[in-house]
């Protein structure tokens, strides 16, 4: 399916993920592209990635991730970044998660809600879905059907895009924003200098989308209300 144009005609939009580093795989050049244009983005993380850093302690780990988070945000134009607490790795839909993601969501009160995808992976060949990721967006999308005057439009970054954007003009901005990333991207592969591994990633994930005119685009599934 060719996958329709992504609206324009909203104001805020909530970016909700599991863990620092998560809205820059698949999200940034959107992100960039709509900041540009005047829209609001605000950004709710979970955790604070602090156990995602092999061999640092969690306690340095989290505070220097959320600092590597809210830079990367600035980069792509984004100054309301929020870190809920929730322990890392230890993401469940649970009751305490969702009650967070409805205060959060009726407090911003977006039109637009894009979380991290939630199924079991990318396809053939490729890693499957970490269960941080599978159990935070069950909670979104469940916290959204319990909230009695949903009005917001969800999307998750999925491989079966139903609707795309443009990005090309932005795909600089999200390699510097996930660049911003430093040490967390120095450990998760030491061999390959940050900036190959930003640049690699940010290809990938705005690659041409058949069907879809432009250079660049990053896709985006509509789960609520179902497309």
């Amino acid at each position: 399916m060719t996958p329709a144009t992504f609206p324009s005609d909203w104001s805020t939009a909530l970016v909700l993920v599991a863990h620092p580093d998560d809205p820059e795989y698949g999200m940034a050049a959107a992100v960039a592209r709509w900041t540009a244009e005047g829209k609001r983005v605000v950004y709710g993380l979970a955790t604070s990635g602090e156990v995602g850093i092999q061999g640092m302690d969690a306690a340095e780990a989290g505070p220097l991730r959320e600092g590597e988070q809210i830079a990367s945000a600035a980069v792509v134009g984004v100054t309301e970044v929020e870190f809920w607490g929730f322990p890392d790795s230890e993401v469940f839909n649970s009751p305490e998660l969702r009650a967070k993601i409805t205060e959060v969501v009726e407090r911003v009160d977006p039109d637009v809600i894009l979380c991290t995808y939630g199924g079991p992976g990318w396809g053939e060949g490729k890693p499957p879905n970490q269960r941080d990721h599978i159990e935070f967006a069950a909670a979104v999308i469940d916290a959204h059907d319990e909230l009695p005057n949903a009005r917001s439009t969800v999307y998750w970054n999925g491989p079966n895009p139903t609707h795309a954007v443009d990005v090309t003009g932005y795909t600089e901005k999200a390699v510097e924003s996930l660049t911003c990333h430093k040490v967390y991207l120095e450990v998760l592969d030491p061999e390959t200098p940050v900036e190959t591994q930003a640049r690699r990633q940010v290809e990938w994930s705005t690659e041409p989308i058949d069907g879809f005119a432009a250079a660049h685009a990053s896709g985006f599934e509509q789960i609520r209300p179902k497309a």
